[in-house]
């Protein structure tokens, strides 16, 4: 066994020990910092198989940016998870079926999946590019319409979830930037002619108000 290999299962296995701990973690901070430390140990994973951009994506891209921003948000909402584990056993059974189901799925679409064919050698020109422009290549050539449908389909996935959260509250204040424009100085400060109020100074202690000395 050689050194990648040692690091190979050494990266595994800490890999399946931190989605372990992201499920089985009672606060939700915890089971986020084990998220992160699972999308590393996958990116150190994919460093070991010399996909570098696919390690460099997934630390920017999930560890930070997306972690990061949902550990702030869980630590600005405090919310409280108490209540969630409350009926957990109650649904326990039906929350197992579904997982069976859903590994049984998955086993069925990928059992064939791990029978790869011997890679072709790659050409006299090819061998010379880094691997990161191969997949440029690819993806910008060869499977340049799957991209553009999958970048539609986030633009709607956006685009709906906009439009599902925003909704006028009658509580909330906001301004029409429309009217904002339109205003005039006259419609903003008015000015009203008063007349000067003077007050009359106290009148001065009488000799009875002073205190007798003993």
């Amino acid at each position: 066994m050689n050194s990648t290999t040692a690091l190979f299962y050494l990266f595994s296995a800490v890999l399946l020990g931190a989605s372990f701990g992201v499920i089985t973690a009672r606060s939700t901070v915890h089971a986020a910092l084990y998220l992160v430390l699972a999308f590393f140990s996958a990116a150190c994973v994919w460093m070991l198989l010399k996909a570098e951009f696919l390690a460099i994506a997934l630390v920017l891209v999930y560890v930070g940016a997306v972690m990061v921003l949902f550990l702030f948000v869980v630590m600005m909402l405090d919310i409280n998870t108490d209540s969630f584990r409350l009926d957990f056993w109650r649904h326990f059974p039906i929350a197992a079926l579904v997982g069976v189901l859903i590994a049984l799925e998955m086993y069925l679409v990928l059992r064939t999946g791990f029978d790869v064919p011997v890679a072709k050698p790659l050409a006299a020109d090819q061998a010379s590019i880094p691997n990161t422009k191969l997949l440029g290549i690819e993806i910008y050539t060869d499977y340049l319409y799957p991209l553009q449908l999958a970048a539609v389909l986030l633009l709607v996935a956006i685009i709906a979830a906009i439009a599902l959260t925003l909704r006028e509250r009658k509580d909330s204040r906001h301004m029409d930037p429309s009217q904002q424009v339109r205003v005039r100085k006259a419609d903003r400060v008015r000015l009203v002619a008063m007349a000067p109020e003077v007050q009359s100074p106290p009148p001065p202690p009488t000799a009875d108000a002073t205190p007798e000395k003993t």
